[in-house]
């Protein structure tokens, strides 16, 4: 399944370069890879397509990533990346930059701040005086989530129309700007690492806390780890795609219904499938309606449910 996973991943990126205004053939394809080809074709793959794809594969795998982390911390099959209101933060972040007409690493910056902030507010407001369970950290970021949406609402009403298009694409998701994936697949990797480390831990935990704490399981500790780089992990995908809905809820659930509940296998699999998902979402948006763009968000659902909807059903026949 890995080897399979990893196969769709190198085809979704392949697909990603090759499509789009010019139409890149899969010889000229390979002898770019080389070294060779023309140099216009060269510059247009290089410098434009490629850091988008390799970007939209951070992304969608971060998100894939942190959602399987979430659902087993939260011990709730609902939960995703945004539940706990880091992409909130986010938001307002980056929506107060566009509403002053700043972008780049300001953009860039404001999204991240927004994200740990966020993540700050809802440990600290959970833990209290003492310590915290899942069901308190739960309603905590449900709580912090709808305040962000509030504070969103009141920016998107005061907003000049000259930047509310862009305030709202960003929203539905836009890796337009995604320039440098270099830090995104970095970050991803060692989230990948550092999950994989509390693999067997995981699996002891989904089977409940006092069962985990009986086998010699540190939970506070583990929730704690897995509350940080699933936030974190949220964080820098939202900085660097937006808010992009359906890969953290639903690509666990879906590889969890074909490889099983073993997380060592579980969250390498999601990784590969939500950033292939992500990089084939990407290049669908910006090619179905060339030169209009749609939000990739609004693509991630149409591609997704579809598609886990016939999964589930089959599963259960």
């Amino acid at each position: 399944m890995l080897l399979l996973l990893a196969l769709l991943a190198v085809i979704s990126l392949s697909f990603a370069l090759s499509v789009g205004s010019i139409r890149v053939g899969w010889r000229e394809l390979f002898a770019l890879v080389n070294g060779g080809g023309d140099p216009v074709t060269r510059s247009l793959i290089i410098d434009l397509r490629l850091p988008r794809a390799l970007a939209a594969f951070a992304a969608g795998g971060m998100l894939a990533l942190a959602g399987a982390m979430m659902q087993v911390l939260l011990r709730n099959p609902l939960a995703d990346p945004y539940i706990l209101g880091v992409s909130g933060g986010a938001a307002v972040g980056a929506l107060m930059c566009l509403m002053l007409g700043l972008g780049g690493l300001w953009l860039t910056g404001s999204a991240f701040g927004g994200a740990l902030l966020s993540m700050v507010m809802v440990f600290a407001l959970a833990r209290g005086s003492g310590s915290w369970t899942s069901t308190r950290l739960l309603l905590t970021g449900i709580v912090v989530a709808a305040g962000w949406g509030a504070v969103i609402s009141f920016l998107l009403a005061i907003s000049p129309d000259s930047t509310l298009r862009g305030m709202m694409f960003w929203l539905l998701g836009d890796l337009g700007q995604a320039s440098q994936p270099g830090p995104g697949l970095t970050i991803l990797v060692l989230g990948l690492a550092l999950a994989l480390y509390s693999g067997r831990d995981l699996n002891v935990l989904i089977q409940g806390e006092l069962k985990a704490q009986s086998l010699g399981v540190s939970v506070a500790g583990l929730r704690l780890r897995l509350y940080v780089l699933a936030s974190l992990l949220t964080a820098v995908a939202v900085t660097i795609a937006g808010n992009i809905g359906f890969i953290g809820l639903i690509i666990p659930h879906l590889v969890r219904l074909i490889t099983g509940n073993d997380h060592r296998i579980l969250l390498p699999a999601a990784t590969l499938a939500g950033a292939s998902l992500l990089v084939i979402a990407d290049t669908v948006s910006r090619t179905a309606l060339a030169p209009l763009q749609l939000p990739v968000g609004v693509i991630t659902a149409l591609i997704g449910v579809p598609l886990f909807l016939y999964l589930l059903h089959r599963t259960a026949r």
